[in-house]
């Protein structure tokens, strides 16, 4: 992999894996494994994303993320199941800042409709634990404006669903909301001049110095974005969202189904 995230033949290298968690993350790690394997009987693969399999999780901020591919679409039962394992592995590893597991079928990752979103998202974001590697099934990525289109297009559809998180959230969600939402509009940023730059990155200190390397005007905008978002703020409950909604206009009046929930890159910040 060199500098810009990318393989010999130019496509996007897959970041992370197993031999890069560190040792203090290994045992919530394997205790991942167990509850994952001994739960839930229709697991296609099981995989992890973030700083853990990156290798440069902090014991005590960074989170455990989890996604599972089920081999046919999650019910209420699974969601619940999965509730249940953040739960436990929170409680029992102080070394974890909490754990968020999202649950999508292996038939819906290797759709058409997925193939730049879900589908990239496994490819070259998600590090195999169980199972069989859906990265098998689809194709290699290069940073390419439809691939910074594709899997930044849905951003206008969440707005609805952070205002109304917002609202209701306690002050440890709000903050934890707010992590997500901090990361994702640096993510957005990002893949405007990815195809420029010519390469991917997740690590949240690099997409403004790229952003910044590409369009000189916008660098002491982003550069300052990175330090709050390991511990930002608690969002307000009335907050809005404003400077999101007029970059990209008025968001729909109900938010559809892909923002419930289903993964996608920018869980992976």
């Amino acid at each position: 992999m060199d500098d810009r995230g990318l393989a010999a033949d130019g496509t996007i290298a897959r970041e992370g894996s197993l031999e890069r968690i560190s040792a203090e993350f290994a045992p919530v790690v394997e205790a991942l494994r167990v509850h994952v394997a001994g739960t839930f009987a229709r697991l296609h693969s099981a995989y992890l994303y973030g700083s853990i399999p990156r290798g440069t999780a902090v014991p005590g901020v960074s989170d455990l993320d989890v996604l599972l591919a089920l081999h046919d679409e999650p019910t209420d039962a699974d969601r619940a199941d999965a509730r249940r394992i953040e739960g436990a592995l929170d409680r029992e590893f102080p070394q974890i800042n909490g754990v968020g597991i999202q649950l999508a079928s292996a038939r819906t990752l290797l759709s058409d409709a997925e193939r730049h979103d879900g589908g990239f998202f496994v490819a070259c974001l998600c590090t195999p634990l169980l199972g069989d590697d859906l990265a098998e099934h689809l194709p290699r990525y290069r940073p390419t404006s439809l691939l910074a289109r594709e899997t930044n297009g849905d951003l206008r559809t969440l707005l609805p669903g952070w205002r109304e998180r917002a609202q209701t959230a306690t002050d440890h969600e709000r903050r934890t909301l707010s992590r997500s939402v901090a990361r994702r509009l640096v993510r957005t940023g990002f893949t405007l001049v990815m195809p420029r730059w010519g390469g991917w990155t997740s690590d949240l200190a690099r997409p403004p110095s790229c952003s910044g390397a590409t369009t000189p005007s916008g660098s002491s905008r982003c550069a300052p974005l990175p330090r709050p978002l390991a511990n930002p703020p608690p969002i307000p409950r009335s907050w809005r969202c404003s400077s999101t909604t007029s970059a990209l206009g008025s968001p729909p009046s109900t938010p559809p189904s892909t923002a419930n929930g289903r993964p996608g890159p920018d869980a992976a910040y």
